[in-house]
């Protein structure tokens, strides 16, 4: 019980990293309304340009996570054009883009799969520092979420979030929608790539195949956060994007029970997409079989009372 206990914590600061990571994913799902796929590779893009520029090039820590950053905006901005210019759906442009993204990340890091970091980052690799890394983290979640609150209160995130809720009373209103949703790819893939360095750095190297079903990890933390934090969730965006977070923490504590219990590892991705599934099903399932259980018990109601 005790080795479970002590495995507690390293899952907290797992489940901040994935659900910063899910903040990106949250921007294309819930407010662009567009399924992007690009996350799968741009997450390994952060990953390959931080740890090529501190372990090739001696780059600040710093400066190689603001590269890594920038690199997954010009992945965002690839799935924007395909999507907009070229006219192709947002979930094909974003698996087009993330088999780019492939070959792309391997040239990054040299034709290597792996890259590993020759020296222990005192916030995120230690493993006697934990606690420190989870405060650390908890800082970048507050200061981003203050950023991304900002932003969707100005003008042009009002604009965006419009685009995302109705695109063709937007344009009727003058907004550009091409180039919202060209916006909402890019912040979303930076800040999948942010997180992806973070995650780098606190598991101690780079491995193009990390990224591998992030998509999924990200809608999990998205539709957990919102059921856990579902009467504060409409309140504002900063409970919308905090939920992402609680979302992330919560599924890799359940994560981690899972694997403590013995059970096949195997089977974890499975385990991932079904969660998703019975989440996103639970709506439309509330919406059609409960409803009409109220709508009954109203018209018995109202018959007896007549």
């Amino acid at each position: 019980m005790l080795d479970y206990l002590a495995s507690l914590p390293p899952a907290v600061a797992q489940g901040i990293m994935w659900g910063i990571m899910a903040i990106g994913v949250f921007i294309t799902y819930k407010i662009v309304d567009v399924a992007d796929l690009t996350v799968d590779g741009s997450l390994c893009t952060g990953m390959a340009v931080c740890a090529v520029l501190i372990t090739k090039a001696s780059a600040p820590v710093w400066l190689a996570i603001l590269c890594g950053a920038i690199a997954g905006m010009g992945a965002g901005l690839i799935t924007g054009i395909f999507h907009t210019v070229l006219g192709i759906p947002g979930i094909l442009a974003g698996i087009l883009t993330q088999l780019m993204l492939w070959s792309i990340n391997l040239k990054i890091m040299g034709g290597a799969a792996n890259i590993g970091y020759a020296y222990t980052s005192k916030f995120f690799v230690s493993s006697s520092t934990i606690i420190s890394t989870i405060i650390y983290l908890l800082l970048i979640v507050v200061a981003l979420i203050a950023v991304l609150y900002w932003f969707f209160g100005t003008a042009l995130g009002a604009s965006i979030r419009a685009t995302g809720c109705n695109p063709h009373m937007s344009r009727a209103q003058g907004i550009n929608t091409s180039v919202n949703k060209v916006i909402g790819f890019v912040l979303s893939n930076g800040i999948v790539a942010f997180a992806g360095a973070i995650i780098s750095l606190y598991s101690g190297y780079s491995d193009v195949n990390t990224g591998r079903g992030a998509i999924v990890i990200g809608l999990a933390a998205i539709v957990i956060g919102e059921a856990a934090l579902s009467r504060l969730y409409n309140r504002s965006m900063i409970f919308k994007l905090a939920s992402v977070i609680v979302g992330g923490i919560i599924y890799y504590l359940v994560y981690q029970t899972i694997i403590y219990i013995g059970l096949d590892t195997y089977y974890l991705k499975m385990f991932s997409a079904l969660v998703v599934a019975v989440f996103l099903a639970i709506p439309y399932l509330r919406k059609k079989y409960f409803t009409k259980v109220k709508s009954v018990k109203k018209v018995k109601e109202v018959d007896e009372n007549a």
